[in-house]
């Protein structure tokens, strides 16, 4: 019997296992102050974050699409859901979590990685968290790892009100307004002084609702001379409706912290995913990011580091693979502030079956950043010649005390390469992938183990049916 192929399959291996909606509450579709005010009750906000969502919503509709990007005309926010809760309240204990959202859960491999190798876990289904634990050895430390809502409300709450929103403010685009307006679900961790989180801290989150949007908050706080590692995990099911991510992420490295931040994405490919990551430097700390996206019908994704401290460094490490029907818009920004500052951004994309991956990167250097050295490489192979790729390089640089290097190359796979490997034994199809993998390897090295083997598994998938 033939072997299916993902082309022909479009199922998504685990990733495309879905749930029927059962006892769940839905708001109405599309956005207006009533909506927002619903969602806002259900969440029982203090008032200040009321008024928060309300003039969030006022900014989002001032505000005009970004028309620089890939084309997000199949959006139409008067279709999409923008609270989904499951009927379930948050737990700490995996049992107590409903069969059918545990069943989706362990499928995809959440409570063997807490058992294994992580020093908590929280698991979100559609808006909100509902499953959260952190290992005992880690709360006795002081680190502080709990979902968003309850860090609103509790005794984290005044910390939550300076930092929420602070870095990545609703003014600064429509995306991130809509953001302020409708989020739901997220965690809040915070590090104290010179602890180190020897394993690291991971969230997944999974939407399962067709037509619905998807809004997480994740404000990290590494304090002064801590480390941490945070590891962060996206998936849904196929549907033939659009479905919207529009998350946050604010990050705080204090003076001569570290945090390392890893995501894979791995959204559906009718998935609009529209999110921001931004994170502040503080003197002497290090802020590192391993991304790899390959999934979504559209992405716009450019992780932003903000090196304000002197001897401040940032490192970007990503890759991004772009198959049939998917333009994925993505990259890396920095800003140099401090003296002594340094910035690496390293990416490889991808891009088959008249995928479309740009690389954006934007370096700035203000006046202020004396001795910055700053390097972005970025690398790009087309498996044939329906696709493309593309690179837009930006840099600002004001100071003439800076070392600045920029490298783009752009490339097919060697037939000479192939028929080596087929020379060997390989299979057309195997040689291809294992050249695929190999381009890879930087960013999977960089990853955890079950990461890399998760990525390493998607390039495979993408890689069946490939050729002809």
């Amino acid at each position: 019997m033939k072997e299916k192929t993902y082309v022909d399959d479009v199922d998504r291996s685990i990733y495309d296992i879905r749930n029927e909606e059962k006892d769940v509450y839905r708001v109405q579709e599309g956005l207006d102050a009533s909506i927002v005010e619903k969602i806002s009750k259900e969440k029982n906000d203090p008032a200040w974050m009321t008024l928060f969502r309300l003039q969030s919503l006022q900014i989002y509709n001032e505000l005009k699409v970004p028309d620089w990007g890939p084309s997000i005309d199949g959006l139409d926010m008067s279709h999409i859901a923008t609270y989904v809760r499951p009927n379930t309240k948050m737990s700490a204990k995996w049992s107590e979590v409903p069969e059918d959202i545990k069943d989706t859960f362990e499928k995809l491999g959440i409570p063997q990685a807490e058992r294994k190798s992580l020093a908590g876990v929280g698991a979100q289904y559609d808006s909100e968290l509902v499953y959260h634990n952190v290992r005992e050895e880690v709360a006795a430390q002081g680190v502080v790892y709990t979902d968003m809502e309850s860090a609103l409300k509790g005794e984290y709450a005044d910390m939550v009100r300076k930092y929420f929103m602070k870095l990545v403010r609703p003014s600064d685009h429509k995306f991130a307004a809509l953001h302020g307006a409708v989020w739901s679900g997220g965690s809040f961790v915070y590090v104290p002084p010179g602890v180190s989180v020897e394993i690291p801290l991971q969230s997944y989150f999974r939407l399962n609702a067709p037509g619905a949007g998807q809004f997480e908050h994740t404000l990290i706080i590494v304090d002064e001379g801590a480390d941490l590692h945070f590891i962060e995990g996206c998936s849904a099911p196929k549907y033939n409706v659009a479905n919207l991510h529009a998350g946050c992420v604010e990050l705080f490295v204090k003076k001569n912290a570290r945090l390392r931040y890893s995501t894979i994405e791995n959204w559906s490919k009718n998935m609009y995913n529209l999110n921001t990551k931004r994170a502040m430097v503080e003197e002497g700390g290090v802020m590192e990011w391993v991304s790899g996206s390959f999934g979504s019908h559209v992405s716009y994704l450019y992780p932003m580091t903000i090196l304000k401290g002197d001897h401040s460094r940032m490192e970007f490490t990503g890759i991004t693979f772009a198959g049939k029907g998917q333009n994925l818009d993505t990259g890396a920004k920095v800003v140099h502030i401090g003296k002594d500052t340094s910035s690496f951004i390293g990416t490889r994309s991808i891009s088959k079956d008249g995928g479309v991956s740009t690389f954006r990167s934007s370096v700035q250097v203000e006046k202020s950043a004396k001795n910055t050295k700053s390097a972005v490489s970025c690398q790009s192979l087309m498996l044939d010649d329906k696709s493309r790729s593309d690179t837009i390089p930006a840099m600002d640089i004001r100071t003439a005390d800076a070392d600045i290097g920029h490298e783009a190359k752009i490339g097919r796979i060697s037939d000479e390469a192939v028929f080596y490997l087929m020379s060997r034994g390989l299979s057309e199809e195997d040689a291809r992938a294992m050249i695929v993998s190999g381009f890879a390897d930087n960013v999977s090295k960089e990853l955890p183990l079950e990461y890399a083997v998760e990525m390493n598994n998607l390039i495979q998938l993408e890689m069946k049916g490939s050729i002809g």
